[in-house]
This record gives C-alpha cells, structure tokens and sequence, in this order.
C-alpha cells in the first residue's frame, strides 16, 4: 500500500511537468510570428556598457571572442571589454594583450596562479571592480556573439523593472560528434522554447550565466555573484526576483557556444549544473514562497524550476518502484499509471530536461526539420541524467552532514573547434 501512494506521488509530480512543458509548447507555437517587444535599432538608447569575459587557460577560443568584440556595432565610446585571465597558465592573458593593445576599449585583468582558478563566479566579482558601465554582460570565452548583440539585450533595459536580460545560446560546433548534436537539441528545446515561453507568460526567464547581462547598481546590490555556489547564474536568477526585479529573454539575441563533445566532459559540466541548482532549491525554496514581490503564478514556476533537476531522480525512483509493484500489487490505479509512465517520463525529462515535443516545435520553429531524427538519442542523455543528477544529490547531502561548504569548480574544456565553422 505504501509503495503505491509512493509510486502515484512519483507519477503525479512527473504528470505536473508534462503539463508545464505543453504549456510552454503552445506558448510559443503562438507567439512564433509575434513582433519582439522592442526594435532595438529604432531605439536611441545607448547606456554605457562592460562586458566581462572570465577566462582561465583558453587560449584556443579566447582570440576567437575578442576579435569578434571589436566588430560589435554598439558605439565603441560608450562599451568597455574586460577579459579577467583568471590565473591562465597557458597563452590566454599573452594573446589578450596583444589583442588588447590596438583596441583602447580593450582591457586585460591579470589574476595570480594562486588567486585565480577559483570559479567563474569569482572572476567574474574581480571583474566587476574594474567595470564602468551602467549595464553589466558577460560571456564565456568559447562564445561568438552576433555583431548586433548588446542592442537586442541592451533595449530591454527601458523597462524599469527589468533587472536582468537573458539572449539565445546556440550551439556552434554542432557537426562534430554525437555529442554536440545532442547539446544542440537540448539547447533547441530549452531556449527557442522553454525560456521564449516563460518570457511571453511573465514567468521566470532563468538567466544562463551568459550572453545576458544586469543593472549595474542592482549586481552591487545583491553583493556580486556568489562564489559558493556552483550555479550562480540560477542563484544569481532568484536573488534577482526576491529583490523585485525581472529578468527577459530576448530570443532575437542569439550567440553560438562551443558545446562539450564527448560524454566525459557533458558528466562534468552537468553535474556542475545539477549540484549547484540543487544547492539553489536549498537555499531559494522558502525565502520564495515567502516573498511578497512574486506574484502566485511566479512562485508556482520559480518551484518547478528550482526542482527541476530532482526530475530525473524521481523518474528512476518511479520506475525502481513501479516494475515490481506492477508484478507484485496489480491494481487499476498502478497498472493505468504504470502502463502510461514510459511516456509521461520520456516527455518530460528527455535529454537535460528539454522535453520531446519542446525540442521538436522547437526545430519547427526554427525551420530545422531534418534533425528530428535525433530527437529519439537523446533517451541516452536522459539515461545519463538520471545518474548524473543521482550522484550530485548524493555528494550535496554528504557535504551538507560533514560541513564541508567549500566548492570545486570543474572548468568546462574547450578546443576551439568551432573555429573552422566561423573561418572556413
């Protein structure tokens, strides 16, 4: 008996997904030939800007993204680049220098082998004391943004209320191995959906920790990002709305990433991703329910998204329990549960939570047919999921019991392979 309350809990939460994520779908099939809500270009609107750019032993990619900063088309006297070469122990701060010396808008932080290294988050900090700008952005080192960029992001900032703007990653080594295929339907189902469709809803667009930026005064406010957590752009979202600002996402905004190719480094950069945003349902969960900024419909989102990645955890549970309990308990509730939670589990944390049907209208909006014949891989992924997720919730509870509150930032590795899509 008490496993089948248990198994339709499971079923039921999986159940709350699959409706989030239809509604997200259909969200954005309506909107899919709506104007954006600005036309950046038409905008005088021009506040000076910083963007930062952390970057720790890239020398393969960090040429690629500082040459494309000098073609940016915002105007040059009112944008600073900062790169923050965060303890490199290769070429990264030598060839930014040389970069850096024909651009004044151009600027290089050097940070020791013994200061640096750290975390993204506390680069990022180190940066942000150099910076000028009225508005704050930041981008990975393995990005190339379009040239139009900083206008699309910049034009939301009119509205008061917006604290934070967030543009579309798209994955720009894409051809190279199964992998890379794989990131870019999650990428498909996650941006060109998912985020499009919190945005229209005026839910919690979830900032991504680049290609999007914030109100200077508002990140000084909060304290800068928070070098514990391995997810400062989830914590960094939250602290945001409790605050009483917004974040938007500006699909129009796109810039291309170069995703992880093989399955050793998606283990590391996910479990990254999977921990931190277990250590942000921790700490966010109450102060989110208590708030008296967030409206009803915000919070109810805010809680989904915060769990999001103890889905994959429950759905292995589902399954653990739901098997024998069909051979050993046969009853109509278990049996029409059991019967339909193969494909309510599928669609709704297939690959890293970027559901089937998302990721397939999705590719439809983006006019991308011929990958649908993917769509089916990513059960690999989402098999990798549950045993990524499973292994974070595991080392987040042992380190929470022994006391342990320091984090060890596994930096993503990147090679550069991207390049010949942009020069050849």
């Amino acid at each position: 008996m008490i496993l089948s309350l248990i198994f339709i809990l499971l079923a039921s939460v999986i159940l709350i997904y699959l409706a989030r994520h239809y509604l997200f779908t259909l969200t954005a099939l309506y909107h899919q030939h709506r104007q954006p809500c600005y036309t950046p270009h038409s905008l005088v609107y021009h506040p000076t800007i910083s963007v930062l750019i952390p970057a720790h032993n890239e020398e393969r990619v960090i040429q690629r993204i500082l040459q494309r900063t000098t073609e940016l088309t915002y105007p040059k006297d009112k944008l600073e680049i900062i790169i923050i070469d965060d303890g490199s122990t290769d070429r990264t701060g030598e060839i930014a220098e040389q970069i850096a010396k024909n651009h004044k808008h151009i600027t290089v932080i050097h940070r020791s082998v013994e200061a640096g290294g750290k975390g993204k988050p506390a680069a990022l900090n180190e940066g942000l004391k150099h910076a000028n700008g009225e508005l704050i952005f930041c981008f990975d080192a393995d990005y190339y943004p379009q040239q139009d960029i900083l206008e699309k992001l910049a034009a939301s900032f009119i509205d008061p209320e917006v604290g934070a703007v967030q543009g579309r990653i798209t994955v720009l080594n894409e051809p190279n191995t199964l992998m890379t295929r794989l990131v870019t339907l999650e990428r498909i189902g996650g941006y060109r959906v998912d985020q499009l469709a919190r945005d229209k809803l005026k839910l919690i667009p979830q900032f991504g920790g680049t290609v999007g930026g914030f109100r200077r005064n508002l990140i000084e406010l909060l304290g800068g990002w928070n070098p514990n957590m391995l997810a400062e752009d989830t914590d960094l979202t939250f602290r945001i709305y409790l605050a009483g600002y917004k974040v938007r996402y500006v699909n129009e905004a796109e810039c291309y990433e170069e995703a992880v190719e093989d399955w050793r480094s998606y283990w590391h950069q996910r479990y990254r991703w999977a921990k931190g945003h277990m250590q942000c349902a921790f700490k966010h969960l109450l102060p989110l329910i208590r708030s008296r900024n967030l409206r009803l419909k915000e919070k109810i989102d805010g809680i989904l998204l915060l769990n999001v990645y103890f889905i994959p955890i429950l759905i292995g549970l589902a399954w653990m329990i739901g098997i024998p309990l069909y051979f050993a308990q046969p009853s109509q509730w278990t049996t029409l549960l059991w019967t339909s939670l193969p494909l309510l589990s599928v669609y709704s944390a297939i690959g890293n939570f970027a559901p089937f049907f998302e990721v397939g209208i999705g590719a439809y909006l983006d006019r991308r047919t011929r990958i649908y014949w993917l769509i089916p891989l990513l059960l690999l992924s989402f098999v990798y999921n549950v045993l990524i997720c499973s292994k974070a919730l595991l080392d987040l509870c042992i380190s929470k019991l022994m006391g342990n509150k320091q984090t060890v930032w596994t930096k993503t590795p990147h090679n550069g392979n991207g390049n010949r899509y942009i020069n050849g």
